[in-house]
């Protein structure tokens, strides 16, 4: 069950509106950094969760807010549309604000939404749900939703970066500190959990003969003429606690060279296949 207050999570003002920015706002709503992948996410994590209820009810409240952002959002796309115009004639007259309408704006804020948000991105693609995770892994989520808050941030700085516009900056000055609370609330999920090392590998109530451990902690370089790349991942003890990296070069393959062998008659293939 759901509640819903007539007021926005958060202050939304345009102080110039910009038909072209609203084009560009869509990619934080329907984008695959955007709100409702991140709602749905939660959503779905949050009917799928079992153990301590707690995660459950984090989940679906983070999963509420993350609506409230597609909320304002919506709002601030109606707003960078307001003035904007209707007609081809209409836009040739008008000043250079409006004028974007046909020069990178979205026209379906015109044809199909009457200047108003759509569940999109910013080239006018419906999101399909195709990246929301919700593997009933909590440690696995968790990590997944830690990388999908850090790509919304990523998003709305860089949308930041794209407008003048005082109020708009204000809006997004806001989801960047909220991206930056749920990315850490979602470490701190992985942290109750044990932290990295007991997480680490996801599932770890996978038993260890089910796992070839002599492959799971070797660095393969696969290149011909190239180094191998030193770091962390190179040398010292895993990150899990179980075992230590090294590096293997140049290794003879393991697998055998794939060969299908001839095709079967009435399989519609030429007759030199079979």
């Amino acid at each position: 069950m759901f509640y819903h207050s007539g007021k926005l999570q958060y202050q939304v003002r345009v102080d110039r509106p910009d038909p072209q920015f609203a084009k560009y706002l869509q990619q934080a709503i329907g984008g695959v950094e955007g709100e409702i992948r991140v709602a749905m996410q939660y959503f779905f994590q949050a009917m799928g969760a079992r153990g301590d209820s707690k995660y459950r009810d984090m989940l679906m409240m983070t999963a509420t807010e993350e609506l409230s952002h597609i909320e304002f959002l919506g709002h601030a796309v109606a707003l960078n549309l307001e003035g904007a115009p209707l007609t081809v004639q209409e836009d040739a007259a008008r000043d250079p604000i409006v004028h974007a309408i046909m020069g990178g704006a979205d026209p379906r804020h015109i044809l199909s939404s009457g200047l108003s948000a759509m569940p999109v991105d910013s080239n006018g693609i419906p999101f399909d749900m195709s990246h929301v995770y919700a593997s009933g892994n909590l440690a696995a989520d968790m990590m997944a939703n830690a990388m999908a808050e850090g790509s919304g941030r990523v998003l709305a700085s860089r949308l930041y970066n794209m407008t003048d516009d005082a109020g708009m900056k204000d809006m997004l000055s806001f989801l960047i500190a909220r991206d930056t609370m749920h990315q850490q609330q979602w470490l701190a999920v992985i942290e109750e959990l044990g932290g990295m090392q007991a997480v680490l590998p996801i599932p770890n109530s996978t038993p260890t003969e089910h796992e070839a451990t002599e492959h799971s902690y070797y660095f393969l370089n696969t290149s011909l003429d190239e180094p191998t790349p030193e770091g962390r991942w190179t040398s010292g003890p895993s990150l899990d606690g179980r075992a230590e990296f090294t590096v293997r070069e140049k290794v003879e393959p393991l697998g055998q060279k794939p060969d299908l062998g001839r095709a079967r008659p009435n399989s519609g293939t030429q007759i030199e296949q079979q």
